[in-house]
């Protein structure tokens, strides 16, 4: 599941955040210097049809605790309900995208909820929280990691459950709860394996080693390494470039490859077909399109 507070490393105060923009609606005023007491753990910024989530816990480096696992997972439904919203970021403010869950926290009242999965005739219906908040929810539309400094343990959980990561240059990743004995469990060996094959999964979490960002990138882990400190602006310019497409297709061609896992390949093949039925309208529209030109010699769609 996750692993405390990073020990080694910069300090993430340190680090600018990059998070420029910020809407009135959104910031509080003064935020710097509030106390960890008061503090949102989770702010959520819009620009468009992309929402940002953003992790604000910097006495922690961004360690979960219950209550912002709960801020999470509510942050990330509402994203799912909102029709204007397309595609979402999930950031960590403070040069750290996620220390794991906040260990400091275990046995208390603001311990991280821990629910076993729904399995077999019980996955239907609205997930419920998971150790590190939104882990358990399949959403209808993509997120992406924009990670800074560390995401390790539960915090590596949260970037394998989105569908993108963009990582900075100096990013680091692992399963550094393998040093406390406490396990993954909540979609680390699940999710690592499917991203970059078995064998290398089982290297990382056996080991807990730190992968760096070149390596993450060469095995599958990173989809884009940026230059420190441009992680959110690069996975909100990736975002804005997947809300311009065709929104229905993106979606259904999305749900089949998370669909296929578990089932036989003609049973992935007859869902993947049925596509078609889902999003004709939009394809039909899409093919008047390019019949008219549209696309040519660099035109847009």
């Amino acid at each position: 599941m996750s692993g405390d507070s990073v020990s080694e490393g910069r300090s993430a105060a340190t680090r600018e955040s990059g998070s420029e923009g910020r809407s009135a609606a959104t910031r509080e005023s003064g935020s710097e210097g509030r106390s960890a007491a008061t503090r949102e753990s989770v702010r959520v910024e819009r620009k468009g049809a992309v929402t940002t989530v953003i992790l604000d816990r910097p006495h922690a480096r961004n360690a979960v605790d219950g209550p912002t696992a709960m801020a999470l997972f509510n942050a990330f439904e509402e994203f799912d309900r909102d029709e204007s919203a397309s595609v979402a970021v999930l950031w960590g403010d403070h040069g750290t995208f996620c220390a794991g869950a906040d260990l400091k926290a275990m046995g208390t009242p603001d311990s991280n909820p821990l629910h076993r999965p729904r399995a077999g005739s019980d996955v239907a219906g609205p997930a419920a929280p998971g150790p590190m908040g939104p882990s358990r929810m399949v959403l209808s539309k993509p997120v992406i990691a924009a990670v800074s400094g560390f995401a390790v343990a539960g915090g590596l959980e949260l970037a394998l459950w989105c569908d993108l990561r963009v990582a900075e240059q100096d990013a680091v990743f692992g399963v550094y709860c393998r040093r406390w004995g406490v396990p993954l469990i909540d979609g680390g060996t699940v999710r690592l394996p499917r991203i970059i094959g078995h064998s290398r999964a089982m290297d990382l979490i056996l080991t807990g080693r730190a992968v760096d960002a070149d390596e993450a990138l060469a095995i599958g882990l990173a989809n884009r390494v940026v230059p420190t400190g441009q992680a959110r602006r690069a996975a909100e310019e990736l975002a804005a470039e997947l809300a311009e497409l065709p929104q229905l297709c993106l979606r259904s061609d999305r749900l089949s490859a998370l669909n296929q896992w578990g089932n036989s390949e003609a049973e992935a093949m007859d869902f993947e077909f049925g596509s078609l039925s889902r999003v004709a309208a939009e394809s039909l529209a899409g093919a008047a399109r390019f019949a008219e030109g549209a696309g040519r010699h660099g035109a847009p769609a």
